[in-house]
């Protein structure tokens, strides 16, 4: 298995564990940025050099490495499964990549006519959403009508193949405090070239693709669409200390027990 969406600064300096859809952009230009003294020019998920990445065949005996070696300070960042989710859906349903193309080819499509999911003109976004909540739990759940794609599939399982690797968190922090978790990354490994997080761009790679929620979110999240995201993002939810039942709370109810994060998510608890 090895360690999927895992990037390390090709100093050596810090190991990150990506997560879609939570802050991804902007740590990653963080982490070109301490060793190059610039940032990445275009979508930090394109750099090919300056950036070891696991989805680089010449980068993987050096992340392995140092994943192994736990030597390494090592972190990821987390988000409220309910802004996540929404987020996943207008950018990659609602919304044209960078491309000029709709996100994975003729999934809008397939949406529309399996799922009734409409995402053009003025539509209706709270019922296309709640849709879409419906399709993601079946990719989820029974794996149709396709695999669950990384922008909506689990933060605990995104998280979780680290440590299945041997590999350890020694920092896990939230979108919703990003400056605050960021600046205690960089603290805890003094890079070649500072970086101050409150003070640089935040590198939304996914921003204008599509249209901008009309709502606040608590609004589409209805009973049952409360019970979907339980079914999908329980251990989510309940691992990095976020609000179930409110969904209009989107800051962590309290700090996240890595210990916890280790045990729950370890080879133990997979046996």
């Amino acid at each position: 298995m090895g360690f999927p969406g895992t990037w390390m600064t090709t100093s050596g300096s810090m190991i990150y564990r990506v997560v879609p859809k939570c802050a991804c952009s902007t740590i990653g230009q963080i982490m070109f940025y301490s060793d190059n003294g610039s940032f990445f020019d275009g979508d930090i998920h394109d750099a090919q050099h300056g950036l070891h990445k696991w989805g680089m065949e010449e980068s993987r005996p050096a992340i392995e490495h140092a994943v192994k070696g736990g030597e390494t300070f090592t972190f990821t960042c987390v988000r409220n499964p309910y802004t996540r989710i929404l987020s996943a859906f207008f950018d990659k349903i609602c919304g044209i990549q960078r491309n000029g193309n709709r996100y994975r080819g003729n999934l809008v499509p397939m949406l529309t006519q399996q799922y009734g999911i409409q995402v053009d003109g003025e539509f209706d976004q709270i019922a296309s959403f709640r849709r879409f909540l419906l399709f993601a739990r079946d990719t989820i759940a029974f794996r149709k009508p396709m695999d669950p794609d990384i922008h909506w599939s689990s933060v605990a399982g995104h998280v979780s193949t680290l440590i299945a690797g041997g590999g350890r968190y020694d920092h896990v922090f939230f979108t919703e405090k990003f400056n605050e978790g960021m600046q205690a990354v960089l603290d805890s490994c003094p890079p070649a070239h500072a970086v101050d997080p409150a003070n640089i761009p935040r590198f939304n790679e996914s921003e204008g693709h599509g249209p901008k929620r009309a709502h606040p979110v608590a609004d589409y999240f209805d009973d049952l669409s409360m019970h979907l995201m339980y079914e999908m993002y329980k251990q989510d939810f309940d691992l990095f200390q976020y609000d179930f039942e409110d969904p209009g709370n989107k800051m962590p109810k309290g700090p996240v027990d890595l210990e916890e994060v280790h045990y729950k998510l370890g080879p133990r608890a997979a046996a």
